[in-house]
């Protein structure tokens, strides 16, 4: 399992970048907004990456951002929604745009996105929502300033994204007290940097 690569750009696609790792190059699938932000051939990259394997394929998808990756592994695991789906997705609307859409009960927002019919859009909705709340209301205008509160709410997020509640209580507790004064979205963005190393 391949979780981050950092290399040099040798090449950029429409939907995908070849970076070179130690005399490898590996083409790594990204969203339009993941690939606004590689830069150009011949400079240093940074990747979080997701390895799909197939029987006849082994593929890598590429983000910018652990709020991307988190939003792209929650819709992974929608019925009907591969690893080129919510790449493809992730492409149409952004990764916080999308949870505040899901969080909303927007089906409408969602079926404009390009590839997203209207079932699909309410499968999204309907399995994610809990899932997602948590990023959606750290992008939302009130964001809730730290405290037990938010607190709750961060383990509540690591839980719904897929990690063991020993493991969130674990990184939340690390994180107590420096939360004073920061927003949730801070801290769920430095928890997930501590446990994914």
């Amino acid at each position: 399992m391949i979780a981050r690569l950092t290399g040099t750009v040798a090449e950029k696609g429409a939907a995908e970048a070849v970076v070179d790792v130690g005399g490898v190059g590996y083409l790594v699938h990204l969203s339009t907004a993941t690939l606004a932000r590689v830069p150009g051939a011949g400079e240093k990259v940074t990747l979080r990456t997701f390895t799909n394997v197939r029987q006849d394929a082994i593929e890598l998808y590429g983000f910018a951002t652990e709020e991307e990756e988190a939003v792209f592994r929650a819709l992974i695991e929608v019925k009907g929604v591969g690893p080129r789906a919510a790449q493809n997705i992730l492409s149409g609307i952004e990764a916080r745009e999308l949870a505040q859409a899901v969080a909303q009960g927007d089906v409408a927002r969602l079926t404009k996105v390009p590839g997203v019919g209207k079932k699909t859009a309410e499968r999204i909705v309907v399995e994610l929502k809990e899932k997602l709340a948590v990023l959606a209301r750290a992008a939302g205008p009130a964001r809730a300033s730290a405290g037990a509160g938010a607190i709750e709410q961060l383990r509540s997020a690591l839980v719904n994204l897929g990690y063991k509640p020993p493991q969130a209580d674990a990184t939340v507790d690390a994180l107590a007290e420096e939360a004073e004064g920061k927003r949730l979205d801070e801290l769920l963005r430095e928890a997930l940097k501590r446990l994914r190393g």
